[in-house]
């Protein structure tokens, strides 16, 4: 693998510069510890806390400033920062109290235009139950009124390759009687759902929409479709079933979808750690049947792109990214544009601007 070191940009000219973005999905944590106690990356995913073992406001801003139009941004849970004390089921409020307090930070105006962490998604396991409303209200205090959901992942694989050091749980999460008594509390507060699995797991997620179809769910990362371990080399012969999948979850008024997240291991597209950075022409072709695919199913009032930085980092930077996001929707019209780059995300995350 690649020398964990984060590249330089391609620096390519910017696409639509002055096109107005809410990135509604990036992480921040601090993973220096951990990663100088992980073994040479044997995993992509190992990789990727070996060469971003730090993302705070500093590099967020970095990124965001390399010059799209990044207005504000969503923090996605990623278990950063959890409290080190107290009870085991309240330690992940400490991830929203930190985020919170670079929100704050952000909102100062000291830091640039960029409204960082504007809104704020946090995590709790459900499967505990009606428990888990005691942990919403925690988060909800912590987030100073910018809480405004969880995710609370359900990515699983009998090849346990596949998701490498993420294997945290067996599949059928997002089925079980419990989960969903914890679910249904999150519909009583008025908060949103983020949603990561895989793509054999679709089914789960279109159930789970059908039983609480009140409730406002966004799937993450058009499902992470798969071409890594068992999966290598059948991106193409999968195709249709993630397709399917996607038209039967659509069907489902209250899902919303983030387009994004196609840089990650799980594709393992060329461009996927490749010695030589992949353009956005390249980026744009890999991700492009996706892309088009979701709009269509679910119309731009329910699509929106992201970055899921710095995970996506594996395959391009920041300004190469969004770039790439725009060549994929090149011909559609400034009102789609403006759904798809701003509009769902500030409508579905509540966030006002």
């Amino acid at each position: 693998m690649n020398k964990a070191a984060r590249p330089k940009l391609l620096k390519e000219d910017i696409i639509e510069p002055a096109l107005p973005i809410i990135d509604p999905h990036h992480h921040l944590w601090d993973y220096r510890a951990l990663a100088a106690s992980l073994p040479p990356p044997d995993h992509p995913f190992t990789f990727i806390i070996h060469r971003s073992g730090r993302y705070l406001l500093d590099d967020l801003l970095a990124d965001t400033s390399t010059g799209h139009n990044i207005r504000a941004t969503v923090f996605m849970e990623c278990g950063a920062m959890y409290r080190a004390d107290g009870p085991a089921e309240m330690k992940s409020v400490g991830e929203v109290e930190f985020v919170n307090g670079i929100a704050a930070m952000s909102a100062s105006g000291l830091f640039g235009p960029t409204r960082a962490c504007a809104a704020i998604v946090g995590h709790t396991e459900l499967n505990q139950g009606a428990k888990a409303g005691e942990v919403l209200d925690a988060l909800a205090a912590a987030g100073g009124g910018r809480f405004r959901g969880i995710r609370d992942t359900a990515s699983a694989d009998a090849d346990s390759t596949v998701l490498g050091p993420l294997n945290r749980r067996g599949t059928g999460l997002y089925m079980e009687p419990k989960f969903r008594e914890g679910f249904a509390e999150l519909g009583k507060r008025g908060l949103t759902f983020d949603a990561w699995l895989l793509e054999p797991q679709l089914p789960d997620l279109i159930d789970l929409a059908r039983a609480f179809p009140d409730q406002p769910i966004c799937l993450d990362h058009v499902g992470t479709p798969l071409g890594l371990g068992a999966y290598k080399g059948r991106l193409e012969e999968r195709f249709a079933v993630w397709r399917d999948n996607i038209g039967e979850l659509a069907k489902s008024q209250n899902v919303h979808v983030k387009l994004g997240g196609l840089a990650m291991p799980f594709c393992n597209f060329p461009s996927m750690l490749s010695d030589k950075r992949a353009p956005s022409t390249q980026l744009a072709q890999e991700w492009r049947p996706y892309i088009e695919t979701c709009i269509e199913a679910f119309g731009p009032k329910r699509c929106m792109f992201e970055s899921n930085f710095p995970v996506d980092e594996v395959s391009c930077d920041y300004p190469t990214l969004w770039n790439a996001l725009k060549l994929t929707v090149k011909g559609a019209s400034a009102d789609e544009k403006a759904d798809l780059f701003f509009n769902t995300a500030n409508r579905f995350y509540r966030m006002g601007l």
